[in-house]
C-alpha cells in the first residue's frame, strides 16, 4: 500500500504503509542505530514524526523492560527497512496496533538531509491513493495538531504524585518535577537514593518543599521551554534553597529560571552518538541526545559557569552554579539508549550537591 509523507514546507515523500493511523507531527530524525523501543516511549518524542537514519528497523524484537515510561509517544516512525519475516515481526505489529503510522521504502539519508539544511517542519504521514488526496488530508492533520495546548511538558507529566522506594536507605531524599521523564532518570535516582517523590510540572513550591526533599531533580520532556506553564516561576523560587539538578528540558528550563534566554536549534540533536567535553568530570565522551532547543550562553548569569560544550556544534550542553545550587545537562545521562560515560553526574549531584 502506498503511503505518504507530506511536509508542510511542500515536500512529498512517497513510501510504504506497513500500518497505523494518519497523524501529523514535528518530523525530525535520529541517529541511533539501535534504541527504537527506547526512543519510541521517551515522552520528550510527543507530537514528533521520528524519522531514523540507521536502514534497518525491528531487527533485535521487543522487550517490555526497556521502556522508558507507559506508552509510546511518538506520532509516526520512518524507516529505510522494517524488520517483516516469519521469524520476527514484533516492531512492526507493536506500532501498528498502537495506531503509529509506519511508513518505510523512503531515502531517510536524503530526507534526513532536507531536515538539516531546510530545518524542522510540520508534517503528516498518511495513506492516500494519490499525492493529491495525500496532500489534503495532511494539510487537515497539521491544522488540528496545531491547534493543540503548546504546555506539552503538561500534557506529557503525570498528574498525581508518585513516591518511590530508594535502593540507599541512608541516601538522601529527592523531589522529581515531572516534564515528561524517562524511567531511567528515575532508576538512576532510586539507585543513589533512600527515597524519591514525582510531582505534576505545575506543582506549586509549598507543596515541593512540604515533602522536605534534600534536592530536586527537573526531568526532560517535549516542546518548548517558554511554553511551559508555572514550572519556572516555580523554579526560580526554589533555586538557592535546595541543590537543584535539571536534565534536557529540566536544563533549558533551569536555564529560564536563572534569567537566560533559549532558542531553537535549526534541526535538534537526536541520536546516542554526540561528542561532549564534560569539565565537571573532566572527560570527553559520547552521549544520547533528543532536544530541538538550547539555551543561549550569553545570557546566563555572570556566576553560572558553563560546563559542557557540544564538540559538534559548540552549543551549551551543561552549566553549573555552586552559588546557586545548580546544575543543567543539555542531553541525557542516564542514556537509554546511547552510552553510559555520564552516568556520573547523578553521583556528582547526590554525593557532592546534596
Amino acid at each position: 500500500m502506498r503511503g505518504y509523507l507530506v511536509l508542510e514546507s511542500g515536500e512529498i515523500y512517497t513510501g510504504e504503509w506497513q500500518g497505523g493511523t494518519d497523524r501529523a507531527g514535528e518530523v525530525v530524525f535520529n541517529t541511533s542505530h539501535s534504541g527504537y523501543e527506547e526512543i519510541a516511549t521517551d515522552p520528550s518524542y510527543f507530537s514528533q514524526i521520528v524519522v531514523m537514519t540507521a536502514p534497518m528497523q525491528g531487527n533485535y524484537g521487543i522487550e517490555d523492560d526497556v521502556w522508558e515510561s507507559r506508552q509510546l509517544w511518538i506520532d509516526g516512525f520512518i524507516c529505510l527497512e522494517i524488520q517483516d519475516s516469519e521469524r520476527d515481526q514484533a516492531w512492526k505489529k507493536r506500532l501498528t496496533e498502537n495506531g503509529i503510522p509506519l511508513l518505510t521504502e523512503i531515502d531517510t539519508r536524503m530526507l534526513a538531509l532536507r531536515l538539516r539544511q531546510g530545518g524542522t517542519p510540520w508534517g503528516a504521514l498518511v495513506q492516500a491513493q494519490d499525492q493529491a488526496t495525500a496532500v489534503a488530508k495532511a494539510q487537515t492533520l497539521i491544522a488540528q495538531k496545531k491547534t493543540l495546548d503548546k504546555d506539552w511538558v503538561y500534557i506529557a507529566s503525570r498528574k498525581e504524585p508518585e513516591v518511590r522506594r530508594g535502593d540507599n536507605m541512608v541516601g538522601p531524599r529527592v523531589a522529581v518535577l515531572d516534564f515528561g521523564s524517562k524511567e531511567n532518570i528515575l532508576r538512576e535516582l532510586q539507585h543513589r537514593c533512600s527515597e524519591i517523590k514525582i510531582f505534576n510540572s505545575r506543582t506549586s513550591v509549598q507543596d515541593i518543599l512540604a515533602y522536605n526533599p534534600d534536592g530536586i531533580m527537573l526531568t526532560n520532556g517535549p516542546g518548548d521551554p517558554a511554553d511551559v506553564k508555572v514550572a519556572i516561576g516555580t523554579v526560580r523560587e526554589l533555586l538557592g534553597v535546595k541543590p537543584i539538578f535539571g536534565i534536557c528540558m529540566g536544563h533549558q528550563i533551569l536555564g529560564l529560571a536563572l534569567g537566560a534566554k533559549t532558542y531553537k536549534l535549526k534541526f535538534g540533536h537526536r541520536g546516542s552518538n554526540h561528542p561532549i567535553r564534560d569539565t565537571v568530570l573532566n572527560q570527553i565522551y559520547v552521549t544520547s541526545q533528543n532536544h530541538g532547543y538550547a539555551v543561549e550562553e550569553s545570557t546566563l548569569p555572570s556566576d553560572v559557569k558553563v560546563t559542557h560544550v557540544n564538540l559538534n556544534d559548540g552549543t551549551v550542553a551543561g552549566f553549573y552554579s555552586e552559588k546557586r545550587k545548580c546544575l543543567g545537562i543539555q542531553y541525557h545521562p542516564e542514556s537509554c539508549p546511547g552510552p553510559h560515560e555520564a552516568s556520573g553526574l547523578f553521583s556528582y549531584f547526590v554525593e557532592r550537591m546534596i
